[in-house]
């Protein structure tokens, strides 16, 4: 926004958009003693001890080369859809055919019966086979790589226990077991010709989908309602694997399931709005990255904002209009500040039909300039804070010139948002001034493959691949890979 476009704005509320200003910005120095401390705290995560990152070893143990072939099922069990592929990986290098099916994730299966959940998956997967294969009956077993994109430990790429339900979930009976089991006994119920090759996470997926067709891509990150990354470490330089006397150069992806780094709050620039989302979340102290970052809570945060200048200012913003409906937590979406950031009008109309529509209120000419501005400020701080991930990974694997895949609706939609974050890399990793602004950045953030469908696929082949070739490493059931 101009700079100009400020001096209508009466004294109070320029005074106001200042102090948030103070609050939301990030500088340079700031995203640099956030960076070393996530690398520390990476490595923390990697070591016996562990750390808040929980940096899971997902047993994916090499690259795509993009010569993988054969025709793979992939699962996608999300929070809203079940998504069914079947992928075939053709002779042309990097290339790919799909076919696939979304059936919806019925809301009274979320809080039911685990059989009932389990039943439903194996009947869609049955209706899949069926109309692309004819009888299940009479056909051979099909590899299934299953992302199961809820916390889980992983001591074996074929299992998954599972640590905690997030997305609406809480079926019973589940929690603090192994899923896999579960999943194996309803399809042999059902007579489902599949066996199981490998559970996944979306985010690991995205990595191996994403360095599939580009071999610059060495980590995967989704910023959506969630936020996380993965990257492919080497064993060497994961004490708690130790134990298992892997060659030190044998890779690991890791998972790192970022969204808790600094729980302890040391570095991280909270203001009193992100404190208040933390008190009053379902699991206080946890998630505190993902908390400042991911698209489920961006809205939140826009909203505290301006119902603390309606109640606790001397001037209030919305004077003598019934703010009840600003009043419901979680009522505004990440796409609600994408909206007011695209307005593209000076008089920010749209941003005044979307307040009235929405919410009830007329706000008038300055508000809007501080709405507008707030938005600004909380969309630019994620998109900041969000590259201090990617900058520690790159440090601390030596990176200086790679490609991130990123997948997520807050990277895919939210205006700005990757320009935000390749202005912050560029101030964390000290990289001088483009020439030409069409030249690539050293360590550029692009949009990542499809990670739960065709990197769940891609992980099944590369796991039937090293079983072939002996290394068994992470193998829970041998006999599934015959």
């Amino acid at each position: 926004m101009p700079l100009g476009s400020f001096q209508d704005v009466p004294k109070d509320l320029a005074k106001e958009i200042e102090n948030l200003e103070k609050q939301f910005t990030v500088d340079t120095a700031k995203l640099k003693e956030i960076t070393d401390h996530f690398k520390n705290e990476l490595e923390k995560g990697l070591s016996v001890e562990g750390g808040s990152i929980p940096m899971n070893p997902t047993w994916v143990m090499a690259f795509p080369t993009g010569h993988e072939t054969g025709t793979y099922l992939a699962l996608d069990m999300g929070g809203t859809n079940l998504r069914v592929c079947e992928i075939t990986l053709t002779e042309q290098k990097s290339e790919f055919d799909i076919i696939q099916s979304k059936y919806r994730m019925p809301e009274e299966l979320k809080t039911g019966d685990a059989d009932e959940l389990w039943e439903y998956i194996a009947d869609c997967l049955h209706q899949f086979i069926e109309t692309h294969h004819g009888d299940p009956s009479k056909l051979d077993k099909l590899p299934l790589g299953f992302t199961f994109s809820y916390p889980a430990t992983q001591n074996y790429i074929d299992e998954g226990v599972l640590q905690r339900w997030t997305k609406g979930f809480d079926i019973d009976g589940v929690e603090g077991h192994n899923v896999v089991p579960m999943f194996e006994a309803a399809i042999a119920r059902r007579g489902v010709p599949i066996k199981l090759s490998a559970l996944i996470n979306d985010t690991t997926g995205t990595l191996i989908a994403s360095a599939y067709t580009d071999t610059k891509m060495k980590i995967g990150c989704i910023f959506g309602t969630g936020c996380n990354a993965a990257y492919m470490e080497d064993c060497g330089s994961i004490p708690k694997l130790a134990h298992m006397n892997l060659p030190p150069d044998t890779p690991m992806a890791i998972n790192c399931e970022w969204g808790a780094f600094d729980n302890e709050h040391k570095v991280l620039p909270r203001t009193p709005y992100d404190v208040i989302i933390d008190k009053d979340s379902p699991r206080p102290g946890q998630q505190a990255f993902e908390k400042m970052i991911a698209g489920l809570y961006l809205g939140e945060i826009f909203r505290l904002v301006l119902v603390d200048l309606h109640d606790n200012h001397e001037t209030p913003i919305f004077a003598n209009q019934d703010i009840s409906k600003l009043r419901k937590a979680y009522s505004l979406d990440s796409s609600f500040l994408s909206a007011i950031e695209e307005d593209p009008f000076e008089n920010l109309s749209e941003t005044f039909e979307l307040f009235q529509t929405k919410l009830d209120i007329s706000p008038n000419g300055p508000e809007l300039e501080l709405i507008r501005r707030t938005a600004e400020l909380i969309g630019t701080r994620a998109a900041r804070l969000s590259a201090c991930g990617v900058a520690a990974i790159s440090k601390k694997k030596g990176y200086t010139n790679c490609h991130v895949g990123a997948d997520g609706s807050v990277f895919n939609k939210y205006p700005h948002f990757k320009a935000r974050g390749a202005q912050a890399l560029r101030e964390i990793l000290d990289w001088p001034e483009k020439k030409d602004p069409k030249e690539e950045d050293p360590i550029e953030i692009l949009a990542a493959e499809d990670g739960s469908g065709v990197g769940a696929a891609l992980i099944a082949a590369l796991t039937l691949q090293r079983v072939k070739a002996g290394l068994m490493h992470g193998i829970l059931h041998p006999e599934n890979f015959k």
